[in-house]
C-alpha cells in the first residue's frame, strides 16, 4: 500500500510553541510526530510513502532520508507553496499507478485500520473513500453530510452539535485527476475543489470512532504529548 503525506505547511498557529520547525516535526517525547504517524502507517503495511514538503523541507529530508524503518520515502518538492489540493496534484507525478492511494494529512493522527478502508474502497468501487470521525462537537471542523454509506455535502463551522468530520484521510483511484482535472496549480482540496464537486464525486465514507488528534493549535499539541506518553494513540 502507498501513502501521500502532506506536510509541506507552514504551521503558524503553532510556530508559538514549535518554532523554525515544519509541524510534522514537532517534537513529541524527542521523537518528531511525522515519526510515530509513519510507525503507524508501517505496521498496517503502507510501504510506499511520498512526502509532500515545502516549509524548512530540509529538516524532514534530512531526519527521513530515502528510506525509514524499511519504508520507501519520496519528496515531492513544493518550490512555492501549492494549497492541499495543488500539492496533492504535484505529488501523484511520484506514485504507484497500478494501485490506490491514501492521502493524509502529516499533522493528524487518527487510529484507522487502513486494510479495511482499503477493502471497502475496493467492494464500494469508490473513485475516492474518505475517513470521517464521530466527533460529539463537531464546532472546529464542520460537519460532514451523509446518506447511507455516501458523503453527500459539508456544513459550516461553528456547530456544536455531535456529528462526523472529515479525519484527513482520503483514499483515492490512481486515475482519479484524469477522471476529474483540474485547472489550477495551487488550489485547496477541500474548499476548491471537494466542496464543489461533491456530487458529481459521490465519495464513499469510512467512520471511525477511534482515537484521533489535530496538533495544529498549541492546545492539542499538548495534548498529543501527554496522550502519546501514555501509549493511547500507538499501535
Amino acid at each position: 500500500m502507498q501513502a501521500i503525506i502532506l506536510a509541506g505547511g507552514f504551521g503558524t498557529r503553532l510556530q508559538s510553541v514549535i518554532k523554525n520547525s515544519p509541524k510534522p516535526m514537532a517534537l513529541i517525547h524527542g521523537k518528531p510526530f511525522l515519526a510515530y504517524l509513519l510507525d503507524y502507517l508501517k505496521f498496517h503495511k503502507i510501504t510506499k510513502i511520498i512526502l509532500s514538503v515545502h516549509y524548512l523541507r530540509e529538516q524532514i529530508q534530512i531526519f527521513f532520508k530515502t528510506n525509514y524503518e524499511g519504508m520507501d520515502i519520496r519528496y515531492a518538492i513544493e518550490d512555492q507553496p501549492l494549497g492541499t489540493g495543488g500539492a496533492i496534484v504535484n505529488a501523484f507525478q511520484y506514485i504507484d499507478t497500478s494501485e490506490s492511494v491514501f492521502v493524509i494529512n502529516g499533522d493528524t493522527f487518527l487510529q484507522l485500520d487502513y486494510e479495511a478502508m482499503l477493502a471497502q474502497h475496493h467492494k464500494m468501487s469508490s473513485v475516492m473513500t474518505i475517513a470521517l470521525r464521530k466527533m460529539a462537537n463537531c464546532s472546529r471542523y464542520g460537519v460532514v453530510l451523509t446518506d447511507g454509506h455516501r458523503v453527500t455535502g459539508f456544513g459550516a463551522q461553528g456547530s456544536n452539535s455531535a456529528g462526523l468530520i472529515n479525519a484527513g484521510v482520503y483514499l483515492m483511484k490512481p486515475s482519479f485527476f484524469q477522471e476529474f482535472p483540474v485547472a489550477d496549480s495551487v488550489f485547496s482540496f477541500e474548499r476548491d475543489f471537494l466542496f464543489h464537486r461533491i456530487e458529481q464525486l459521490c465519495p464513499d465514507a469510512f467512520i471511525v470512532d477511534d482515537y484521533f488528534i489535530d496538533i495544529g493549535v498549541p492546545e492539542d499539541y499538548a495534548r498529543a504529548i501527554k496522550d502519546f506518553a501514555s501509549g493511547r494513540a500507538l499501535v
